[in-house]
């Protein structure tokens, strides 16, 4: 793509609603450099499904696309019927981790195991900020929550080796912080079939930094760099050792059969048979 790339491009013109040091703008546009990248002019042949939530506003309403605006943590199920109906499009949900992995854990399971043709980007800020700063499944253990004021007393979900776990053909973790290998995650993720993870750690200096002890987002970012440490290293070191990590890379790339190919390959079948009756 020898264009420059303009995040405008692909934006209305509405002012955006995160705060001051978010790194949600920094997922947007990581996906809409992404998306430049892979030679899109638009947004046509994408549809975006989202949930409640500070990352839902990601494409609702300021893609200029097509995309539907959910009730908390059912936006899977709303991405499955989509693609279901019309498989030639890509389908891609955005929401935060409460969203996600926490309301909507089981669409979150069963979509992987069902491999679901979508690809789904949690930005996973540990914290509900939106809703004014309680404890999240993902929370780190120990942390200052409005629901936790003497700390988080349970341990937090790891969503990518659970998507894993239920069957996603693409699962990575990333952090704000390495926002290239985000990109190219994003533009890997986009090419493949069925289900596709991607949870990118991300800040919130208003809900969570302020909380647990950071004086803004530049230090939340600087934490990251330097906790943020890669699957082959997580591998070598003792359970304790990390407690205080974010273990980023690829977990999964593989293929399998997807839900949509499933579903019209069976009413092909039971077609054919109607025909010869």
């Amino acid at each position: 793509m020898t264009e420059t790339f303009s995040i405008r491009k692909y934006l209305r013109d509405l002012k955006l609603p995160f705060c001051l040091g978010c790194g949600i703008f920094t997922v947007m546009n990581t996906f809409l450099r992404a998306v430049h990248e892979l030679g899109h002019e638009n947004l046509s042949k994408f549809v975006f499904c989202s949930g409640i939530g500070c990352s839902a506003w990601i494409p609702s309403p300021y893609f200029i696309a097509d995309s539907i605006h959910t009730t908390h943590g059912r936006s899977i199920p709303v991405a499955t019927g989509i693609k279901l109906l019309r498989p030639d499009l890509n389908v891609v949900v955005f929401g935060g981790d409460g969203d996600i992995v926490g309301i909507g854990i089981s669409h979150f399971i069963h979509a992987a195991r069902r491999n679901l043709d979508v690809l789904v980007v949690m930005v996973n800020n540990m914290i509900y900020g939106m809703t004014g700063g309680q404890v999240a499944p993902t929370t780190p253990f120990k942390t200052k929550t409005t629901t936790t004021p003497y700390g988080s007393f349970e341990q937090p979900l790891d969503a990518a080796r659970l998507a894993v776990t239920a069957g996603a053909c693409y699962s990575a973790r990333w952090t704000t912080a390495q926002s290239n290998e985000l990109k190219e995650s994003i533009k890997k993720a986009i090419k493949m079939q069925g289900f596709r993870f991607i949870e990118v750690v991300s800040q919130c200096p208003t809900s969570f930094g302020r909380r647990a002890g950071f004086k803004n987002a530049g230090e939340m970012i600087k934490w990251f760099k330097e906790n943020a440490i890669s699957i082959e290293q997580a591998e070598r070191m003792a359970e304790e050792e990390l407690a205080q990590k974010i273990v980023v890379g690829e977990f999964i790339r593989r293929k399998r059969l997807t839900l949509h190919e499933t579903v019209y390959e069976i009413i092909r079948r039971e077609e054919g048979k109607n025909v010869e009756d």
